[in-house]
Parts: C-alpha cells; sequence; structure tokens
C-alpha cells in the first residue's frame, strides 16, 4: 500500500546558506503577516473575505514596489504557499477547529516549505536557490517519491529537513489480539492482560537542572551574548525533554500496533481536565494527546483498529467481574473489594479490563446491527 511518510533530518549549512535561510524564514514571515494584516483591514472596510487567488496576484505586484526587490531572492513558490497556509489558517477559523489566525513572530518557530522541485542527492539537500546543495545526515535513506519538504530552525540555533515522500509500505502481519487501554498518571499505560507501563514523570527527571538553568537566565541582561548563551542551555533542556518523550511514546506504540490488532481506549477529554491546576502539570508531561494521535496513524498504516469508548463509561467504578459499580471511589483507591462479588480489583487493570468488555460488546451490537439490516 502507499502511504505518506515523512522524514526528518538535520541539516548542516555552511555560513553563506546559513544567512540565505534566515532571509527565507524573514520573507515568509513577512509575507504572512502582510497578508493577514491585509486579509482583517479589507474585512473591516468591505464586510468581506479576500481570497487566495487575489492575493496571490497582489503577491506578484508587491514584488515590482520600490524597497521590496528582497523578494524576489526567494523561492515564488514558497511565498505563495505561505498564503495558502494562511488561506487553510481562516478555513480551520471559520470551521471552529481552530482560532483566529495570528501574526508571526520572530521568536517564534521559524520555518519555510518548498512544495516541488526538492530532491536528495549524496547527503545534500537540493532545492530552488540551493543547487549546490545543503549539506544533510546520512543516517537514514530517503526512499519514495518526495512530495515537498520544510525547513526549520529551532530555538537552539540547529536547522532540520521534514521531507514528505510517497512509498510503499508492507503492513505489520495480523494477530488476531485484542487489549483494552487504561491511561494513567501513576502508570502511563494499564492493559486489559494485567501489563503494565511505569510513567517516565521526563519533566520531574530534568525539573532541577530547568530550575537553576532559568534562574541563571533572569539573572542575566536581556540581549547580552551571556543572555542568549544562557537561553540557548534552556532551550536545549527543553529540547532534550521533547525528544525523550517522542522518543518514549513511539517505542510504545509501535509495540502495541505489533502486538494487537484491535485496540480498545478511552476517549478522555484532555483540555478540560488540563483545568485541573493540581494534575494540570502531569497530565501535560504524559502527553496523552501526542499517544493518541501517534497510535492512530501507525493503526492506519497497518490496517489496525483503535476503537474508542465513551468518556462517560464508568471503566474504574465498575468492577469487571460483577458489573456492580462503586459511586464513592476517590484517585487515592488503587485497589477495593466489590461488595457484590467480594473480588479484589486493581484500579488500572480493573479499568482496562473493563474498557476491553465494553469494547468487545459494541463490536458484537454493531455486528448484529449489520446482521439485521442485511435480512
Amino acid at each position: 500500500m502507499l502511504i505518506k511518510y515523512t522524514y526528518k533530518l538535520r541539516l548542516y549549512p555552511d555560513n553563506n546558506q546559513k544567512e540565505i535561510l534566515n532571509r527565507y524564514f524573514g520573507s515568509v514571515r513577512y509575507v504572512y503577516n502582510y497578508f493577514l494584516n491585509q486579509r482583517k483591514e479589507y474585512y473591516l472596510s468591505n464586510k468581506k473575505s479576500i481570497n487566495y487567488v487575489t492575493q496571490s496576484s497582489i503577491l506578484t505586484q508587491l514584488k515590482k514596489e520600490e524597497g521590496k526587490e528582497w523578494l524576489k531572492e526567494i523561492n515564488s513558490q514558497t511565498l505563495q504557499y505561505s498564503l495558502k497556509c494562511l488561506e487553510q489558517s481562516y478555513d480551520r477559523f471559520f470551521k471552529r477547529i481552530a482560532e483566529f489566525p495570528k501574526f508571526k513572530q520572530k521568536k517564534s518557530k521559524n520555518s519555510f516549505t518548498i512544495p516541488q522541485n526538492v530532491s536528495v542527492k549524496s547527503n545534500n539537500l537540493i532545492i530552488p536557490k540551493f543547487t549546490e546543495g545543503i549539506k544533510m545526515d546520512g543516517h537514514r535513506t530517503v526512499e519514495g517519491l518526495i512530495k515537498k519538504c520544510t525547513i526549520s530552525r529551532t530555538s537552539t540555533g540547529k536547522y532540520f529537513v521534514s521531507i514528505l515522500v510517497e512509498k510503499e509500505y508492507t503492513p505489520v502481519k495480523k494477530t488476531n489480539k485484542s487489549i483494552g487501554v487504561d491511561l494513567g498518571l501513576k502508570d502511563f499505560l494499564v492493559l486489559s492482560n494485567g501489563l503494565k507501563i511505569k510513567n517516565q514523570k521526563i519533566i520531574k527527571q530534568y525539573e532541577r537542572e530547568l530550575k537553576l538553568n532559568q534562574q541563571h537566565l533572569s539573572r542575566k541582561v536581556k540581549g547580552s551574548n551571556h543572555y542568549e548563551r544562557q537561553r540557548i542551555k534552556v532551550c536545549k533542556i527543553h529540547e532534550k525533554i521533547t525528544n525523550v518523550r517522542s522518543n518514549f511514546i513511539h517505542k510504545i506504540t509501535k509495540d502495541l500496533i505489533y502486538e494487537y490488532d484491535k485496540i480498545y481506549i478511552e476517549d478522555l477529554n484532555v483540555s478540560g481536565m488540563l483545568r485541573n491546576h493540581k494534575l494540570a502539570k502531569s497530565i501535560s508531561d504524559v502527553s496523552w494527546s501526542l499517544f493518541i494521535t501517534t497510535l492512530k496513524y501507525k493503526a492506519t498504516w497497518n490496517d489496525k483498529q483503535i476503537v474508542s469508548i465513551g468518556r462517560w463509561f464508568p471503566s474504574t467504578k465498575m468492577c469487571s467481574c460483577c458489573g456492580w459499580i462503586k459511586q464513592n471511589i476517590s484517585l487515592n483507591d488503587r485497589e477495593w473489594i466489590c461488595p457484590s462479588c467480594n473480588t479484589k480489583l486493581d484500579r488500572d487493570i480493573n479499568a482496562a479490563k473493563n474498557i476491553l468488555n465494553e469494547g468487545l460488546r459494541l463490536d458484537k451490537y454493531l455486528l448484529e446491527q449489520q446482521i439485521t439490516s442485511v435480512e
């Protein structure tokens, strides 16, 4: 089967290439902000929205204006892609998927996209205006048809390229196994077969180091060389936390997809749970949203199923043996005895078993409905 796959590799541009890349970042940011402001002013004046096609033609004229000739040095397709991103941001806003588009700032993530004419030769990235190529990390071979690439610069000053390709993929073998998964804070995952995967508590591992470096940063004069060096130290710690968390989640999701064909998981209201200030830090650290997103796209690649159980299903309160519901259960109740059947229950394993049972029940119900409709 054909899938879309992204290779993220580090770039090692020379000083001249860095200067050109920095001009790209600034130009793309300028175009985005210029036309976002134009859209806002146009709506206030005419009570109508201006579209991508109109703004694309205005961009062509903008390059010819005095003082704006530097825009001609930038790949035109990259600037047009910035306008398409602006159009998509407006569409997402009107569909109530995202907030109203915001102006890009210099301190925000710097990136630009090349939608065409991208190739890789001898560990060099070949893109328009960089015909000599930018040196690239060659620890992975880019396979498949290259569709586009996005170049970014991190807050630590590192350059990366994300290359989107379309390539053949062979799904993993079917196992005919199903599993229920309970997400938690004490244990990151608890499976219905009794397996528990401990929470890494990644932020806690680096909390003291991060705190000390942030204190040192607060004592530096903003804008000085000492401030910049210390800022990079703080950013590197944040970068380390992100990389460790991402690596941890990729390993777990890979194991689950290889082992099970159907994974039943609770539908959590993560944004609502983050309003609990006592648990918000711990919930952010485990990154349930990233885990679920990663699990779902890997399941799609391998023809596996991820089934969400309704968020109001009482998986923690219900006894997995007899179905009795304990109404007054608290976070401190890690184990409890069912008054109905006298079974000693582990809170998280019991929840995972209930999720699995409910998922199997829903599958059976849907199958019966399909049979009835056919008859």
